[in-house]
C-alpha cells in the first residue's frame, strides 16, 4: 500500500499489493491451495472443474464467459486442455478449511489492529490497521466482527487525530463498517460522534469533508438516526448549502442532497430545511401530508421570513391548497393557513396568484361573518392584513366576485359599506388593517371612484375623520392616508368635517409640526390639507386663527435651510406645505375683512418666498403653486400701492399762474403709479420676479406655464398702466415666449390665457407691427376666434383687429346679458 499527501492522499497500490501486505500480517502461512490460480487471492468460494483444478467461483465463471464470447471451446486455464463440461463442483472441505484459517488469522490480526487504533500509535501503523479493518469488511465478511471486537469506539477516537491522513482513513473506515449494518450505525450515533463528523463538513475543500458527507449519507439510511443527525447544530444548514453549491465536486453535492432526502422522514428536519431555504419538502407535506402535518407545516411556513421570489414560488406551489385549508379546515388549521397566506401575500406578484386561485370569497366571508362560527378577532386581523396585501397587487377588483354566484365585488357599494361598518365596530388593530384595505383600493384609478361613492353614500367621512386623533400611530397613519387619497374627490365634505370638528384640524398641524425628519404620516397629513378647497375662506380663516400658516411657513423655511432631514417623503411634503401656504393669498383680496392675512403676508414677505420657490427646479408643483400665489398677490398690488397726495395750490399760485405747475414726483412704480415694494404691496417689478416667471414659460409642464403666464398677466391687468406693463415684459424678453405659448396651443386653458395676454400685448403699436406679418400668430388667433368660448372669441377678435386681420365685428356678437 503506497500513500502520498498533497492536501489529500490516494491509495496507489493494486489489489495484489494489498494481498501481499496482508499476507505479511498473517500469523499462519498461506497455503498455495488457498489461493486462486487466476486471482492469486485467498478463495472464498472454491470450486473444482473437470480438469481437477480448483478456482474462485467468480474467477472461473468469468473465464468460461470469455471463452464463450470468443467462440472458443472451454479449456482449463491451468492445463490448457479442452473441457467437455463447464460444471462447477463446490470444494466444501477446502472452503471450510479456508474459513477456519481465516477466522484464526483475523482474530490475531484484529487484536494487533486494536493495539494500533489509538492516538498514541505511529501514523503508519494506525493507517495500516484502519486499512485492514476496511479489508475485512470489503471482502464481504461479517461486519459484526469489527463491532464485536470493540473497534468502532477506537476508530471514532481517531477522528480527533492531528493527522489529516488518519482522520480521512478513520472516516472512510467508519463508512465501510456502517454499510448495511444498522447496529453499527446506532453505535456511531452514541456520544458526540455525529457532532464530530458534522465538524468535518465545515472544512474547506478537502478529502475529509467529502468522506464525512459520504458517512452521513450512509448513516441517514437509518430512519432511527435521521432525527439525531438533524438535531446536531448546523448539520442541516451546512448540508443545504452543500447541496446547492457550485464549487463542490459533484459526488459531494449528490451525497449532501441524498442525505437531506433521507432526513425528510422527520418533520423537525423539514422545518429546519425550510428555514434554510430548502422549501420543497415542506411544501410537499402541505400538498400531500395528512391533515395534522398539513396544519403544522402551514403554521411553520407562516413563521418563515421569505424573499419575494420565494413568496411567488410558494404561492404558485401551495397557494390553492392553503386557500382550501382556510376555506374548509377547523379553526387551528384555518389559523395556520391564514398565517402562511399572510406571509406570501405581502409581495404583489404572489398576491396576484392568490387572487387567481380564489382567495377573495373565503377571505371576505371570514371578515364579514358574525355568528357563533365567526373567526376570533385576532384571526380577523390576519384576514384583514391579507386583504390589505391583496388590494395592493394591482388586480382589477371591479370584475372579481367576492361571493359565489353573485356579482358583488370588493368595490361594490354593499361590500364597502360592510367594511366601513366593520371599521366602526372593531378594535384598533383590525381597524388599521381595514383602513389599509381602503387605502389600497383608493390608490388605484380604476377603483377609487367606487370607494368614494360608497363613502359619500354611507356618510362615513365624519367617522373617518375621527381617526386623525387616534393614539395608535399605525391606525392614525392609515386613516390619514385614506383621507388624503379621497380628498381630491371629497374635498368639500372633508373641509366641512374638519371645520366642524373639535381638534382634528389642530391634530393634523401638530403632526406636521414634529421636527424629527419627514415621516409618511407628515407627508400624508400635508397632502390631505393641501387638497382641501382653496376658496373655503372659513377654513382658511380657522387655519389663520390657529396659527397653522405660521407653522407651515416655518417648516418651509427649515426645509429650505436644510434644518430638517429629507428622505423619500421630502418632495410631497414640501409641495403640500407650499400649497397650504399659498391658500392664504386668497384671503388678501378681502383685506378689509381679513386684515390678519395681509399682515401675515407682509410680515413674512411671502412674495419674496414664492419668487424664490419659482426656481425649485424639478419640483413642478412647487413652481406652479408659487406662480399662482404670486398671481393672487400681484392682483392686489394696484390696491395696496401708496398713491402720493399732492398739496393744494396756494394763494400765490392764484395770483401768479406760473407758480401753479404741479411738482414732479420721482421714485414711483411705473406700473402702479405709486410707492411699491415687494413686501408691502407685492409688486413683481422687484427681485427679478418678472424674469423668473418668463423663464417658466418654456417649461415642459403646461400647468407650470399656465401659472407663470397668469402671474405675468397681472402686469397687463385693468387698473395698471398696461403700456408700461408691455414695456416691462419687453425689457424682460418676455414677449416672444408669450407668443410661443399661443402658438403651441397645448391646452384649452392655456390657449384662453395666452389669447388674453397676447391681445393686451398687441395694444402696443410696435408689437402689433412686429407680429402682424407672422402667419402663425394670425392662424392661432383665427383658431381661437373660431373655436374658443364666447369670451375667448371676443378677445381673439380684438387681437385680430390689432394686426389688421379683421374689420370691426362688434355687431356680430350680441350683448352677453341678452344671450339665453
Amino acid at each position: 500500500m503506497a500513500e502520498s499527501w498533497d492536501g489529500s492522499y490516494e491509495d496507489s497500490g493494486s489489489v495484489s499489493d494489498e494481498s501481499s501486505y496482508y499476507a505479511r500480517l498473517h500469523i499462519e502461512p498461506i497455503y498455495d491451495s488457498f489461493l486462486c490460480p487466476l486471482t492469486k487471492q485467498v478463495m472464498r468460494d472454491p470450486v473444482t472443474i473437470e480438469s481437477g483444478q480448483t478456482f474462485e467461483r467468480a474467477a472461473i465463471e468469468m473465464w468460461f464467459n470469455e471463452c464463450k464470447e470468443s467462440r472458443r471451446r472451454p479449456i482449463c486455464p491451468m492445463t490448457l486442455k479442452e473441457l467437455k463440461s463447464t460444471e462447477l463442483n463446490p470444494s466444501i472441505a477446502l472452503r471450510n478449511t479456508i474459513e477456519e484459517w481465516t477466522a484464526r488469522n483475523e482474530a490475531v490480526q484484529l487484536d494487533k489492529a486494536r493495539k494500533s487504533l489509538n492516538l498514541g500509535s505511529p501514523e503508519n501503523e494506525t493507517l495500516g490497521s484502519l486499512k485492514y479493518v476496511q479489508h475485512v469488511c470489503q471482502k464481504g465478511l461479517s461486519r459484526h466482527i469489527a463491532r464485536n471486537a470493540g473497534l468502532i469506539p477506537m476508530i471514532v477516537s481517531l477522528l480527533k487525530s492531528t493527522s489529516r491522513k488518519v482522520q480521512f482513513r478513520a472516516l472512510e473506515t467508519l463508512r465501510i463498517v456502517a454499510q448495511e449494518d444498522s447496529e453499527c450505525k446506532e453505535m456511531l450515533a452514541e456520544g458526540d460522534t455525529l457532532h464530530t463528523v458534522v465538524k468535518f463538513l465545515r472544512h474547506e475543500r478537502s478529502k475529509e469533508k467529502e468522506e464525512a458527507v459520504a458517512l452521513l449519507y450512509e448513516l441517514s439510511k437509518s430512519e432511527a438516526l435521521c432525527e439525531e443527525i438533524g438535531s446536531v447544530n448546523g448539520a442541516i444548514l451546512i448540508l443545504v448549502g452543500m447541496s446547492s453549491s457550485k464549487s463542490e465536486n459533484i459526488t459531494t453535492v449528490e451525497n449532501a442532497d441524498r442525505t437531506l432526502e433521507n432526513l425528510e422522514v422527520c418533520e423537525n428536519n423539514i422545518r429546519q430545511m425550510a428555514e434554510y431555504g430548502r422549501l420543497r419538502p415542506l411544501l410537499t407535506q402541505i400538498l400531500e401530508g395528512p391533515p395534522e402535518t398539513k396544519q403544522s407545516m402551514a403554521a411553520h411556513l407562516g413563521e418563515l421570513v421569505l424573499n419575494n421570489d420565494v413568496k411567488l414560488f410558494v404561492a404558485q406551489t401551495v397557494g390553492s391548497s392553503l386557500i382550501n385549508i382556510m376555506r374548509s379546515g377547523d379553526k387551528q388549521s384555518k389559523e395556520a393557513a391564514l398565517k402562511a397566506l399572510n406571509q406570501i401575500s405581502s409581495f404583489e406578484a404572489s398576491a396576484r396568484v392568490l387572487v387567481q386561485e380564489g382567495i377573495l370569497p373565503p377571505l371576505v366571508k371570514d371578515l364579514f361573518t358574525v355568528s357563533s362560527n365567526q373567526l376570533p378577532m385576532k384571526l380577523k386581523e390576519v384576514s384583514a392584513t391579507i386583504l390589505a396585501n391583496v388590494v395592493s397587487s394591482g388586480c382589477d377588483f371591479n370584475s372579481i366576485p367576492v361571493e359565489p354566484n353573485n356579482q358583488s365585488t370588493l368595490v361594490s357599494e354593499d361590500t364597502i359599506h360592510n367594511l366601513l361598518q366593520l371599521i366602526s365596530n372593531t378594535g384598533p388593530a383590525i381597524e388599521c388593517k381595514l383602513l389599509q384595505v381602503l387605502v389600497g383600493l383608493t390608490s388605484s384609478p380604476s377603483t377609487i371612484s367606487s370607494i368614494v361613492n360608497a363613502i359619500r353614500s354611507s356618510g362615513a367621512v365624519i367617522s373617518l375623520v375621527q381617526f386623525i386623533e387616534a393614539p395608535q400611530l399605525d391606525l392614525r397613519v392609515s386613516a390619514i392616508k385614506l383621507l388624503q387619497n379621497i380628498s381630491p374627490h371629497l374635498s368639500q365634505e372633508l373641509a366641512d368635517a374638519l371645520r366642524g370638528s373639535v381638534g382634528q384640524l389642530s391634530s393634523l398641524f401638530r403632526i406636521i409640526a414634529e421636527n424629527t425628519g419627514i415621516t409618511e404620516e407628515q407627508a400624508a397629513a400635508v397632502g390631505l390639507l393641501a387638497d382641501l378647497p382653496e376658496m373655503d375662506f372659513g377654513l382658511s380663516r380657522q387655519m389663520l386663527d390657529e396659527g397653522a400658516f405660521e407653522l407651515v411657513y416655518l417648516r418651509i423655511v427649515q426645509l429650505r435651510q436644510g434644518e430638517t432631514r429629507g428622505g423619500r417623503f421630502l418632495t410631497p411634503f414640501l409641495e403640500g406645505l407650499v400649497r397650504i401656504l399659498a391658500r392664504i393669498t386668497s384671503l388678501v383680496p378681502s383685506a378689509d375683512r381679513e386684515p390678519d392675512a395681509l399682515v401675515f403676508c407682509r410680515r413674512h414677505n411671502l412674495a419674496a418666498l414664492f419668487i424664490e420657490l419659482l426656481q425649485s427646479n424639478g419640483l413642478d408643483n412647487v413652481q406652479m403653486v408659487s406662480a399662482l400665489a404670486l398671481e393672487n398677490l400681484s392682483l392686489e398690488s394696484k390696491n395696496l400701492t401708496q398713491i402720493p397726495t399732492l398739496p393744494e395750490p396756494g394763494f400765490c399760485a392764484s395770483i401768479f399762474p406760473c407758480l401753479s405747475a404741479q411738482p414732479v414726483l420721482t421714485g414711483l412704480c411705473p406700473l402702479h403709479r405709486g410707492t411699491c415694494s415687494l413686501r408691502e404691496s407685492f409688486c413683481l417689478l422687484e427681485d427679478r420676479a418678472v424674469n423668473k416667471l418668463v423663464a417658466l414659460l418654456d417649461h415642459t409642464n403646461e400647468k407650470v406655464v399656465e401659472a407663470a403666464l397668469a402671474a405675468l398677466s397681472t402686469l397687463l391687468d385693468d387698473g395698471v398702466d398696461v403700456e408700461k406693463g408691455v414695456n416691462i415684459l419687453y425689457d424682460a424678453d418676455g414677449v416672444q415666449p408669450i407668443f410661443n405659448v399661443l402658438l403651441e396651443n397645448r391646452t384649452e386653458n392655456l390657449m384662453r390665457r395666452a389669447v388674453w395676454t397676447v391681445e393686451r400685448l398687441l395694444r402696443s403699436d410696435d408689437i402689433a407691427i412686429k407680429f402682424s406679418n407672422n402667419p402663425n400668430v394670425s392662424t392661432a388667433l383665427v383658431d381661437a376666434f373660431q373655436h374658443g368660448d364666447y369670451k375667448t372669441r371676443q378677445i381673439a377678435e380684438r387681437a385680430l383687429r390689432h394686426v389688421d386681420k379683421l374689420p370691426n365685428f362688434s355687431n356680430i356678437f350680441p350683448n352677453p346679458s341678452n344671450m339665453g
